[in-house]
């Protein structure tokens, strides 16, 4: 496969109804939002969720959530320790680390494209690799109202005399929002790690796809989607604009006072950048 030669910059908009995009553990579960009341989705999540869909079409994975495991690894290291010639590596104090580095990317996609720490305790390598494919975490286009409802468990848990009395809780999610996610894909890092076009091209198709085969109790099927998705594809290594101007240059604008709908708003490209136009993908 041939290393990516062309810079990548893109911009999508994630629209949210009834949903919580994005939980924060340490604040109840409520859908995470900024002082000025923006909704956010971190780039982790995003990262996930883009696993995810790399799985689903049928890509090799290091990262795997533990409901996804497709190869009976436990564990991160079990993981490492499946693959007989890194097992080797891995325990040779000697072992060359450009090889090792180079083997791990080869074999898993999401090394090549977003990179990972190699620290194991036992292991005598210990490397880290930089990735080429950056996201920034998404932030809603205007406030959004967060609702909270309350909610009950009327079952028994476990075989009693008598019904246990009905459990409450809470359930918060966006009413709705729009999201901006960006990111970008650097060519001198694409190099080290060995990725290539096929590789872009397949991140392209799980971002338009992101929330396919990723319901739950917090985003039900249909709540989350990506509405719109810019991909930008310079004429050389170090891109013929800065990330920045690329991402400033596709705007959402409102077509009524209160949008209720992703209808309600227009996703464009002001056309601010000569010589460099993107393929709209959704």
């Amino acid at each position: 496969m041939a290393v990516l030669e062309n810079k990548i910059d893109f911009v999508g908009f994630i629209s949210v109804e009834h949903a919580n995009p994005n939980g924060d553990p340490l604040n109840g579960n409520r859908p995470r939002d900024t002082i000025e009341g923006l909704g956010e989705i971190s780039d982790v999540c995003i990262k996930r969720k883009i696993r995810n869909r790399l799985q689903d079409m049928g890509e090799s994975i290091f990262v795997q959530s533990d409901d996804r495991k497709d190869d009976g690894c436990k564990s991160l290291k079990e993981r490492i320790d499946s693959d007989e010639e890194l097992k080797k590596m891995s325990k040779g104090k000697n072992t060359d680390v450009d090889e090792y580095a180079q083997r791990v990317c080869q074999k898993w996609l999401d090394v090549r494209a977003f990179g990972q720490v190699f620290a194991f305790k036992g292991d005598a390598v210990s490397i880290g690799i930089r990735g080429p494919v950056s996201l920034h975490p998404a932030f809603s286009i205007e406030p959004v109202e967060i609702e909270s409802i309350q909610i009950t468990k009327s079952v028994n848990s476990v075989t009693a005399d008598s019904r246990s009395s009905d459990t409450m809780g809470m359930k918060h999610r966006v009413k709705f929002g729009v999201y901006k996610l960006k990111g970008s894909i650097n060519c001198q890092l694409a190099e080290k790690t060995g990725f290539s076009d096929e590789d872009a091209e397949k991140i392209k198709n799980a971002l338009a796809t992101l929330f396919e085969n990723d319901s739950s109790a917090a985003r039900p099927d249909g709540s989350m989607c990506v509405e719109k998705l810019f991909w930008f594809r310079h004429n050389c290594k170090s891109g013929q604009y800065s990330t920045a101007k690329v991402h400033r240059s596709i705007k959402a604008e409102k077509l009524c006072d209160n949008p209720k709908s992703a209808e309600d708003y227009r996703f464009f490209y002001d056309g601010s950048l000569q010589g460099l136009t993107p393929e709209e993908v959704v």
